[in-house]
C-alpha cells in the first residue's frame, strides 16, 4: 500500500525494477510474456467518492490491451495513475519496472502518452512542435522526420500546426508520445471525431506500433476499434474490472449462439440455438422447407459492454 513517496514500507522499488528485467531475460528466452504493466489492489478516491476500487491485472510486453467502460467509470483517473500524473490513495503499480508513484522522473522517458487533449504548440511548424520535444528527450534530430513520414506528415513538416485538420493534429499528437520510441504508450480515446478514413489509419499505426514491440493502452468508446485492434480486453464500470479477457472470449463467454434465418415468403427470424424451444422452431421450418437461407451470428462486444455495465455505447463524447 501507498503510504508516503518515501515508501515507510520498505519496499526496494530498485530491486523490483531489477528482478523485472531480470525475469524478463529468462522468459523471452524460454518464450514467455512477461507482464509490462503490473496492477495490483490499485484505488483512488476523490474525498468520499471513490474513481477507482482496488483494481488489480496485467498487461504483457508488446500486446494491445482495451481499458473500456462508459464516461465516469474511471478510465482516465487509473490512466493518470499509471503515467505518474496521480497519486494512488492505495495500492501498487509497476509500468516498465519502475514504480509509477517513487520513481516517477525514471518511468517518463519509458512511456508515450496521448491524451484527450490535442495541446500542440500552433504557431510552431509540425517540426519545430517535435524538435522542442526532441531537445528535452535528448533524441537525435533525424528521428524528428522519422515519426512525421510515419505518420504521414513529412509532407507538411515546414505548416504551422494551426493550419491542421483535426485528423492531422491528432497524428501529430501521437507522433510526439512516440518520438522518444517509448515502452509503453498510453492512448485515451485516440481516434474520438475523426473521420472513418482518417480513425482506420490511425488504427494501422497502432497495429504497426504494437508489431514492432511497443505496448499499447487503450481506451475507445468504438467497440469495433478495440475488436479490431485489442489483445486483450477489461471491461471497467464504477471504478472497477468487472471481466477480463480476449475479445473473442468475452463474446463467447457473455454471448449468445444464435442464427438469423431468411424465410422463403421474405421475412427473417433470429432464433438462439441454445435455446430448447427456438432450437425446434428452427429444427421445424427446415423439415418443411421453408428456409431461403442461414447466418450465423455471434455477440458483438457492444452486446457484451451492455450486458457488463448496463448502459449502451456513447460515440458522442
Amino acid at each position: 500500500m501507498y503510504v508516503s513517496e518515501a515508501n515507510p514500507a520498505g519496499y526496494n522499488t530498485a530491486i523490483h525494477l531489477n528482478v523485472w528485467l531480470h525475469l524478463r531475460d529468462i522468459f523471452e528466452y524460454e518464450g514467455v510474456q512477461v507482464p509490462i504493466i503490473e496492477v495490483e489492489q490499485l484505488t483512488r478516491t476523490f474525498n468520499t467518492r471513490i474513481a477507482v476500487n482496488n483494481i488489480t491485472f496485467g498487461v504483457n510486453e508488446g500486446t494491445i490491451f482495451g481499458f473500456l467502460g462508459p464516461n465516469g467509470a474511471g478510465k482516465t483517473t487509473t490512466i493518470r495513475m499509471l503515467t505518474g500524473q496521480l497519486r494512488p490513495t492505495s495500492g501498487q503499480a509497476y509500468v516498465a519496472g519502475y514504480d509509477v508513484l517513487t520513481q516517477r522522473d525514471e518511468l517518463k522517458p519509458c512511456i508515450g502518452v496521448v491524451s484527450e487533449h490535442q495541446n500542440l504548440y500552433e504557431r510552431m511548424s509540425a517540426r519545430e512542435n517535435l524538435l522542442f520535444i526532441a531537445r528535452l528527450y535528448g533524441v537525435a534530430r533525424q528521428r524528428v522526420d522519422e515519426v512525421l513520414e510515419q505518420v504521414n506528415l513529412l509532407d507538411r513538416a515546414n505548416d504551422k500546426t494551426r493550419t491542421f485538420s483535426n485528423g492531422m493534429k491528432q497524428r501529430m499528437v501521437i507522433a510526439r508520445a512516440i518520438l522518444h520510441r517509448p515502452q509503453v504508450l498510453f492512448l485515451d480515446e485516440p481516434t474520438r471525431g475523426l473521420d472513418p478514413s482518417i480513425a482506420q489509419q490511425i488504427r494501422n499505426l497502432i497495429t504497426e506500433l504494437a508489431h514492432d514491440g511497443m505496448t499499447i493502452f487503450l481506451t475507445t468508446h468504438y467497440m469495433e476499434e478495440a475488436d479490431q485492434l485489442c489483445d486483450s480486453i477489461a471491461f471497467f464500470n464504477q471504478g472497477s474490472i468487472v471481466a477480463l479477457d480476449t475479445p473473442e472470449a468475452l463474446k463467447l463467454a457473455y454471448g449468445q449462439r444464435s442464427v438469423e434465418v431468411s424465410l422463403q415468403d421474405g421475412s427473417t427470424v433470429c432464433l438462439a440455438l441454445d435455446d430448447p424451444v427456438e432450437g425446434m422452431q428452427l429444427g421445424e421450418l427446415a423439415a418443411a422447407g421453408q428456409i431461403q437461407t442461414l447466418h450465423s451470428t455471434e455477440a458483438t462486444l457492444e452486446d457484451v459492454f451492455l450486458q457488463l455495465t448496463g448502459h449502451a455505447v456513447d460515440n458522442t463524447k
